[in-house]
């Protein structure tokens, strides 16, 4: 999970994630994400036993995203179409839905596995180490 690299300066990737958030400010590009997501990054921090933690992430997320998108009925029809697809996890299609479902340009994950996929809705899913931005 990207922000959770992120948020914990993680050495693998971390830099990486700064490098293209700092690439998508340059170009204007709006930074998304499902509230899923937010819910992942709030588990770890409470699975840590740190509430604070959770209270202060979830403020930098509210301001580092330019959107916090739902899981809806409609999203549901997308997880559906994805889950059923071999070798996508329950998380993995959740994440996959609502970016489809909201027509996201650019889906960017740390696995490799998903960035093989084409998902109607999403125009491009690309590997974090691969130069797209």
């Amino acid at each position: 999970m990207l922000f959770i690299y992120w948020l914990e300066d993680n050495a693998k990737f971390a830099r990486r994630i700064e490098e293209v958030h700092s690439r998508m400010k340059q170009r204007n590009d709006r930074l998304i994400t499902a509230s899923f997501a937010v819910a992942e990054v709030l588990a770890g921090c409470y699975r840590q036993g740190k509430p604070e933690l959770a209270e202060a992430s979830q403020r930098w997320l509210e301001r580092i995203v330019a959107e916090i998108l739902p899981f809806t009925n409609e999203t549901s029809d997308y997880y559906g179409r994805i889950r059923a697809m071999p070798g996508v996890s329950s998380a993995d299609a959740i994440h996959l839905a609502t970016a489809a479902q909201a027509g996201t340009d650019l889906f960017l994950t740390s696995d490799k596995r998903l960035a093989n996929k084409i998902i109607p809705g999403i125009q491009f899913i690309g590997a974090l180490d691969t130069q797209l931005l």
